[in-house]
Formats: C-alpha cells, structure tokens, sequence
C-alpha cells in the first residue's frame, strides 16, 4: 500500500509538473520579453505562442488523453525527444523558456538507461545553459565560457536529480517487491489457515469417534471383568448348591451367590459412572490385589498366593483399577481355561514402572494358535494396557502352564 501510494504520487507529480513549469515559463517570457527584447518583432513573440500551445497541447495528449503511450518504450522516448525539441525551440526564441526545459531532469531516469539517460541529461543540461547564458554561443567567448560554467552547474543537478530518482525508483520497486510477496504470503496464510480449520474439525471429528469407541470398549472391559465374571460365578454356585446334599453347604453356597451378585451390581453401578473398582475405593492397591487372590483361591478352591515386592506408594486411578483389572481378568482366564492347581501373582513397584505377573501350573496353550472370536481375555488385557502405553506378554506352552507380565508407568497419583 506504501509503495503503490508513492508510486501514484511521483506519476502525477510527473504528469502535472510540465504543464506548471511551461505555464510559469510563458508568463515570465512574456512578462520579461519587452524590457530583454525577445518578443520582438511581432513574428518572433507569434512563433513563441504558436509553440507554447503546440507544446501545451502535446503535453495533453501523452500526459492526459493517451498515458498509456507512455508505459510504451519507443512513444515515451519520442515524448521526450519532442518535449525536449520544443523547450530548445522555445529556449533559442527566448531564454526564459529554459524554465519549461528543467523538466527534463526529472522523468529521464525513468525513459532512459544507462548512456542514453546521460545523454538526455545533459542534452536538458545544455539547454538550461543556453538559456541561462542568454543564448546559444556560437563562437569561443567570454559568454562560451559563461555557458561552460553554467553547463557544468546544470549536470551537477542533473546528477542530484538522477540520483534521487534511480532511488525513488529502486526503493519504489523495493516496496513493490515487499508488497507483492506480503500479498503472497498473506493468501499462503489465509489458505494455511482454513487448511488447520478444516484439519481442526476433521479431529474433533476423529477425537469425538475415537472417545464414542474407547468408551464401548471400556464399558465392554468392565462388564466383561467385573459383573460377567460375578454372574459366572453366581451360576457356578447355584450349579454347585444344586449338587449338595447338606443344607449348610447349600446355604454356604447360596450366601456366597448373593455376595456375587451384590458385588456385580455395584460394579454395574460404577462401571456406568466410571468410578475406580469398589475393592479401591476402601483400600490400597496391594490390599485389593491379596483380598481378590484370596476371595479368588477360596471360591474356586485353588491354592492362590499374592505377593508385594517394592515400596507400594498410590498410583494414578486408572493404573491402579487397570492392574486390579487385568488381575481379575488372568484369574477369571485360569478357572476357565487352565486347570491349574496353584496361581501365583506378583506386584512389583519399581521406580518407573509397574509389574504384575500372574503364573499357574495349568494346562498351558499354544500362543501363536488360532483364538476364537469370543475369546475376550487376552485381547481385554491388551486393550487396557495400550491405553496407558504399557506391555504385556505372555509366556505359555502346553503342558507347561502359563506366565503373563505386565507393565504399566507408574503415574503418581496427582499426575494428569
């Protein structure tokens, strides 16, 4: 906008400035003419009028009604030739006209590179000479000297005027240049930005599928992990009260299938409200750990053992139900699948990390085999260490039982 503004400036100064100088160079002619005696005879002071208009009128048509000629190299340097022939025409009529040939020095640098901008220059120079001379010498005396002196004088202004428009000139195109590539720039940002606006809601898009998903998958986790497996085991005791014979075992049996229930229902409860596992919302993690190993191992007549190694110190909510889940989960995995006689779990607290392990004696499989469709466990666990970045493996063969590890960051409690 600065460059473009200065631009428009310097093209009207240009274009109004001829007219003014030609204005003021007659009426000075005119006005000096009778005591200098240059305006007559009569036919000298017509053919100053005559050629006043002449070039009053060409500055009107390349300035005014055609402009465009100007922007055309060969029009624009025969606009100055003619300018320049007719302010030399005027100046050898009458010397005051020298006026109107100073303009000259200010449109040249822009017409004209290199020597033929100083050969316009100087060419105006001379013609500022002669005027100011009086007249054109024609032969060597003390007024060819004057005449030297005052050509020399003009092309020192001559420089002074091409050196102010060569850097009117190069800082305008500068400009020009800055503008222009602010102008690119600025559409590359704009275009940038209703990139980001699209991508930005292409993610919310993705983050709002992406949370839809992972909130049915843990609410699959939970009911899988929690009240699937108190109602399979409500069903195993009822199964079990069906096949006794004496009534304390089958009301021992009956008693153990409403505790089941009521422990599925409140994990119902709080798997909608997304709630820590209720064994840690009373307790430590090590503590819910042992009493779900030992309530595990006593329903299930299983020798169960748990063991703590490390400093135990309160983790993050969501590590401490994601390692009680995964327990259970390995557990639930032994009855259904492992035939084992003993399980062993391990927490470990390292100073980074995590572990538990959970080991049986059981009948093993083969990891790399073919897993049914239904086969929620493994993939259950995976699912829930992914989401804290953990790992998990396993360790199995059959025949020779089976070893999970997992490892999990140990986020303290007041992390994000």
């Amino acid at each position: 906008m600065v460059a473009s503004s200065s631009v428009e400036r310097w093209e009207r100064w240009i274009t109004v400035v001829p007219f003014g100088a030609l204005v003021v160079a007659t009426a000075a002619a005119m006005a000096a003419g009778p005591s200098m005696g240059t305006t007559t005879p009569t036919a000298r002071l017509v053919a100053q009028l005559a050629l006043a208009v002449v070039a009053a009128v060409y500055l009107w048509w390349f300035t005014v009604a055609r402009p465009e000629l100007s922007e055309k190299r060969p029009w624009s340097v025969g606009f100055y030739v003619g300018r320049t022939a007719l302010a030399l025409a005027l100046t050898l009529l009458n010397p005051l006209f020298c006026i109107f040939a100073w303009v000259g020095y200010i449109d040249a640098h822009v017409i004209f590179r290199g020597r033929a901008r100083w050969l316009a220059l100087g060419f105006s120079a001379a013609i500022m000479a002669t005027g100011q001379s009086g007249r054109l010498p024609l032969v060597l005396d003390g007024q060819a000297a004057l005449w030297v002196v005052l050509l020399v004088v003009n092309l020192g202004l001559a420089t002074v005027f091409a050196s102010y428009g060569n850097s009117m000139a190069e800082s305008n195109t500068e400009r020009a240049a800055t503008i222009s590539e602010l102008e690119r720039l600025n559409a590359e940002l704009e275009e940038a930005l209703a990139e980001n606006a699209q991508l930005h809601e292409t993610v919310i898009v993705q983050a709002r599928s992406s949370g839809v998903q992972q909130e049915r998958q843990r609410l699959a986790r939970e009911i899988h992990d929690t009240i699937a497996q108190s109602l399979a085991g409500v069903l195993a005791q009822l199964q079990a009260a069906h096949e006794e014979t004496d009534p304390a075992a089958v009301r021992a049996r009956m008693g153990r299938a409403r505790e089941l229930t009521r422990e599925a229902l409140a994990e119902a409860r709080r798997s909608v409200m997304n709630m820590v596992p209720e064994p840690l919302s009373a307790s430590s993690l090590p503590e819910a750990v042992s009493a779900l190993v030992s309530s595990w191992g006593a329903t299930n007549g299983v020798r169960a053992q748990a063991v703590l190694a490390g400093e135990p110190r309160p983790l993050h909510p969501e590590v401490e139900a994601t390692v009680l889940r995964i327990t259970q989960e390995a557990l639930t995995n032994v009855i259904k699948h492992a035939s084992a006689s003993r399980v062993g779990v391990t927490l470990t607290y390292d100073d980074d990390e995590v572990v538990l392990d959970v080991r049986d004696d059981g009948v093993g499989f083969d990891p790399e085999g073919p897993t049914r469709p239904t086969c929620f466990g493994l993939r259950g666990m995976r699912q829930r260490t992914d989401r804290l970045a953990g790992t998990l493996e396993v360790e199995a063969a059959p025949g020779a039982g089976t070893a999970i590890s997992v490892r999990l960051p140990a986020l303290e409690r007041s992390a994000a």
